[in-house]
């Protein structure tokens, strides 16, 4: 017989990403009973599909306080907290050594999808022992599992939102999917032969949109023919330009800067006011046929676009499906817990200012359910790791008893206003592959041109050609600090 006292059945985990395994890490710092639960063949797997990635902020914002006290016990050797990693580094350098632990592998179980959650004998409806009675999660495989509590980690990567406007798929989606990417395409590696020569639109204006412009603009300098389009629904791109050299995240702030860079100068055409209503192969083979987009605005003017790749870079959002028969309380809005949805509105909060929120803030009806990380921020993209750390920090200690550490919850994390340009000039080079002597130098050269040139970009570029710097990679140096030059307008770094 299965002993169902709840001290004996583990905290079921669904998900072995960056949040999950923190989850997990925290559990078995208590000495919580723990099964982790993974779709996929390996940790992480989510992140395995941007590997090529860079992230915006530094290892010290992705790793977890209880994850690092376990590795470094097992003798890890710790990243440089300042270095901006790639989903490649996060996986090799922390999250796969991390799964590997003897403390947490055990409880591991890959290629196990979970199809859906409930309690044991009762369903939504019956309230009468509800709270008392276990959880049951079952498997694609038709096993079920039995747990006293569940943190949802499950995240959102596997549930891309749609290209059109109104937030259901444009006319004809499913049947252009083989002309669309979603996510972060590599269009360095597997990605490449998609898009060099090629136009390319990308539909979005969230951060995925930009990382993807300024990689197409980087491929279109080593292969001819490389255009591109980038739709949005706005009629003014500011707001994707972000807080650029007042961005404490220096790599996030020279992401908008550097897009806004490659707009002004015509390397990225922009689509204004592009809602997206309609998608239409011109032909059936994806890899020589062309497809067209439509845009249908409130008064029914059209703009048509006609590209040979796009890359919908329009968001993901949760998937509670699994979670039919529990008891949630989501926002109308936000699709995000009722208590969390006011503190990560993006109307109002970037990821910088969202307020320390931990297990009560992410309770719902259903007593001991969790969603956690990305899915429990629901539509609002403003998530960062950090954040799903303290989270699951705040949940495990209320699972292990510890009710005061569980509401004591803290958060530090970067805002927009408070960085310096040269460190975030700095780690622009980085990420471009540039180094500090050629980022140097071209401040020097690039000031030395200003006041023979026309405009600002016009000295950036004669100066990134005496030097032998790709041109893109120096229009977003030069963007991302514009104000270290006197005249209006003026770029460097």
């Amino acid at each position: 017989m299965v002993d169902l006292s709840p001290d004996r059945l583990p905290v079921a985990v669904i998900g072995a990403g960056p949040v999950g395994l923190a989850a997990a890490a925290h559990l078995a710092e208590r000495s919580v009973p723990f099964v982790v639960v993974e779709a996929g063949d390996a940790a992480a797997a989510a992140v395995r599909a941007w590997s090529h990635i860079q992230l915006f902020s530094p290892w010290e914002f992705n790793t977890d306080p209880a994850a690092r006290r376990l590795l470094a016990a097992a003798g890890w050797d710790e990243p440089d907290a300042s270095a901006l990693p790639t989903g490649g580094d996060l996986v090799k350098q922390y999250l796969q050594p991390l799964a590997e632990l003897p403390t947490l592998a055990p409880h591991i179980r890959y290629g196990a999808e979970v199809t859906a959650i409930s309690r044991l004998g009762i369903d939504r409806l019956r309230t009468a022992g509800r709270e008392s009675a276990p959880f049951v999660v079952r498997l694609a495989a038709g096993e079920e599992l039995l747990a006293r509590a569940v943190i949802d980690a499950s995240g959102t990567w596997r549930q891309p939102n749609h290209l059109g406007a109104n937030g259901l798929p444009a006319h004809g989606e499913q049947e252009a999917a083989a002309w669309i990417n979603h996510g972060l395409p590599d269009v360095f590696g597997a990605d490449r032969d998609q898009h060099a020569g090629r136009h390319t639109v990308v539909v979005g204006a969230g951060h995925s949109a930009a990382n993807t412009l300024l990689a197409l603009a980087e491929l279109a300098d080593t292969a001819p023919g490389t255009t591109i389009t980038w739709a949005i629904r706005g009629a003014d791109p500011a707001a994707s330009f972000g807080g650029g050299s007042d961005d404490e995240l220096p790599a996030r702030g020279a992401i908008g800067s550097g897009l806004k860079m490659l707009v002004d100068t015509g390397r990225v055409t922009l689509a204004a006011n592009f809602r997206t209503y309609a998608v239409r192969p011109l032909g059936d083979d994806p890899t020589h046929d062309q497809v067209e987009l439509t845009s249908r605005g409130p008064d029914g003017t059209e703009q048509v676009l006609t590209a040979d790749r796009i890359v919908a870079a329009t968001g993901f959002r949760p998937d509670y499906h699994i979670a039919d028969e529990l008891r949630l309380e989501l926002d109308p809005i936000m699709s995000a817990p009722r208590a969390l949805a006011p503190l990560i509105d993006p109307n109002q909060h970037s990821c910088g200012t969202v307020t320390p929120h931990g297990y009560r803030e992410l309770a719902h009806p259903e007593p001991g359910y969790y969603a956690v990380g990305m899915k429990s921020y629901g539509r609002a993209p403003t998530f960062l790791m950090l954040t799903g750390y303290e989270q699951v920090r705040s949940i495990a200690a209320a699972f292990a008893g510890d009710m005061e550490s569980a509401r004591s919850v803290e958060l530090q994390l970067p805002e927009t206003g408070v960085c310096s340009v040269t460190a975030g000039g700095e780690a622009l080079a980085l990420r471009l592959g540039l180094t500090k002597e050629q980022h140097e130098q071209l401040l020097h050269v690039t000031a030395k041109h200003l006041g023979t040139s026309a405009t600002a970009s016009d000295a950036v570029l004669s100066a990134a050609t005496e030097l032998g710097i790709d041109h893109t990679a120096a229009l977003q140096l030069a963007a991302y600090a514009a104000e270290m030059f006197d005249q209006p307008g003026a770029s460097g770094c």
